[in-house]
């Protein structure tokens, strides 16, 4: 069976391009990234990894540790790497996982048989310091991801866990944002003191509160 949204994410046990790990241990109190690729070598899992490294600096601030995965094995990742490097002008230093008895890909989910019986497709996944599954996202192996999305959603998923707010369609941070219904209306000037505006009684904004 697939996860889902709350489930505990597996703990595995891996070699990786900068050797080997335990996930939970990586994680330490970070959240994470975990995202698969079909197979190494290949044009648009190039431009993925390379985009992801390119964003480090953004993980970074926003306590996030990234680990890539395919079935190929360590050797194949290492020489892949210089490529990245070379065609996307950047520096990939976060670990690839060599999943080559996929262990990790079954435990997650990551092969469709009915798109492929041997490769993973882009799974993506990102978990919080509490190990639990916050975000699951599945595109063709086709179609390349929108990883400024994966940071937006990040953004989103760290607000709403510390505010009791949600994130309007095509949020971005530090725009306003919407009160969730469980706060009454008359609690939200002592809760949300920067204002609010009521839209509807059901829809009601306020300005981003951790700015």
């Amino acid at each position: 069976m697939s996860l889902r949204l709350g489930d505990a994410a597996p703990n595995f046990k891996a070699k990786t391009t900068i050797g080997e790990i335990d996930f939970y241990e990586y994680l330490g109190d970070s959240w994470g990234v975990l995202f698969s690729h079909p197979a190494d070598f290949t044009p648009v899992c190039t431009t993925e990894l390379g985009k992801t490294a390119l964003l480090n600096g953004e993980f970074a601030k926003r306590n996030v540790k990234v680990l890539a995965l395919s079935v190929d094995p360590l050797d194949k990742h290492k020489s892949w790497i210089n490529d990245i490097n070379e065609t996307q002008g950047c520096d990939v230093s976060f670990p690839i996982i060599a999943d080559e008895d996929k262990t990790v890909a079954n435990l997650y989910g990551m092969i469709h048989p009915n798109a492929s019986e041997t490769f993973t497709v882009r799974s993506l996944f990102v978990i919080g310091p509490d190990k639990k599954v916050k975000l699951t996202i599945t595109y063709p192996a086709s179609t390349g991801r929108n990883f400024h999305e994966v940071l937006r959603v990040i953004d989103s998923l760290q607000l709403t866990a510390n505010y009791s707010v949600a994130t309007p369609a095509d949020w971005k941070d530090g725009e306003d944002v919407i009160v969730v219904p469980a706060v009454k209306t008359e609690d939200i000037p002592a809760k949300f003191p920067k204002g609010h505006k009521i839209i509807k009684p059901y829809l009601r904004t306020t300005p981003q509160p951790n700015k």
